[in-house]
């Protein structure tokens, strides 16, 4: 079983950044992550005015600066970045990492980000049809030992190269972000290698109606996507489960709740006996790594969770 922390890239430091990945790297932990946003999400309660890191600088520098974690990011918004211009930042990263990088990536839900920079910021059916075309093209990119043309709709490629191309091998591997049942999971079936159940992102009535962040969701998103392995002529066993899970270990109930009243039903907070049940019926229903996502996500939560939880499984 693997474990990972998402470590936060606003309302921080540079230093306690690092701080974080120093943790991570000297401790039981196989990963890290950074989520790909430009403001801070209201969730955090963080201001406009405070500082946010780009997160792709953050892998960047890990690479640099570790031997052990895995990294990548929960996930990188598709509108963002011109996705050939992402394959190309993935496979460097992935270099300078020596195949230690995983592209995590989604259609993209913040509108306000969007209205801040100036970007475009389509309905969500355009969006979704972007995200298709963009898996498609960057996975065509990653398995290409030879230029590569593409005509879609939205993206195009005129004799690309990919060089230097992915360090790990066959490539490195694709994570879907997202749960949309009728396109965002068709898109992992049909371009994926990794899902990742995002525990920030159940606010929906539907994912509420299955108790939010809980074990019911997890198993009725992984039903859904097995049909569309089927649909697509895709071995569903080619697809790892992953869940990025918001956590606070604490005996403290009033912020305990106060989190959970925050982020949404079932976020995984409470004392270490809580969280390692928690985590063990996602162990025992097949998730291969769960991505912890601390309050705070500092180095003095990181070493707890290490300790008092993660040490229960190993």
């Amino acid at each position: 079983m693997k474990f990972g922390a998402s470590v936060a890239g606003y309302t921080t430091t540079w230093d306690d950044i690092r701080a974080a990945v120093e943790t991570l790297e000297a401790g039981r932990w196989d990963s890290v992550w950074f989520p790909d946003h430009f403001v801070p999400p209201s969730v955090w309660k963080g201001a406009e005015d405070q500082p946010a890191h780009e997160a792709w600088m953050l892998t960047a520098a890990v690479a640099g600066m570790t031997e052990k974690l895995r990294m990548g990011h929960l996930v990188t918004g598709n509108t963002y970045r011109n996705p050939a211009l992402v394959a190309k930042m993935a496979a460097t990263t992935d270099q300078i990492s020596h195949g230690r990088f995983t592209l995590g990536i989604g259609a993209a839900w913040f509108k306000r980000e969007h209205e801040a920079y100036g970007w475009e910021y389509p309905s969500m059916r355009e969006r979704q049809d972007r995200f298709e075309e963009a898996c498609e093209l960057i996975r065509a990119l990653f398995n290409s030992d030879s230029n590569v043309d593409f005509h879609g709709k939205h993206y195009r490629l005129d004799s690309a190269p990919l060089s230097p191309g992915c360090f790990q091998t066959p490539r490195v591997p694709i994570m879907v972000g997202g749960m949309g049942e009728r396109r965002t999971l068709r898109t992992l079936a049909k371009f994926g290698d990794i899902w990742n159940l995002d525990g920030f992102g159940v606010g929906s009535e539907a994912n509420r109606a299955l108790g939010g962040m809980s074990l019911e969701l997890y198993k009725h998103k992984i039903d859904v996507i097995n049909r569309h392995c089927e649909a697509v002529g895709r071995d569903p066993g080619e697809i790892t489960h992953t869940v990025s899970m918001p956590t606070m270990l604490s005996n403290d109930e009033t912020a305990v709740n106060e989190l959970i009243q925050r982020v949404g039903p079932g976020t995984v907070a409470g004392t270490a006996e809580y969280i390692i049940e928690r985590v063990g019926e996602f162990i025992d229903a097949g998730a291969d790594e769960i991505m912890f996502a601390p309050r705070p996500s500092d180095a003095e939560s990181l070493q707890a969770l290490d300790e008092e939880v993660i040490a229960a499984f190993q």
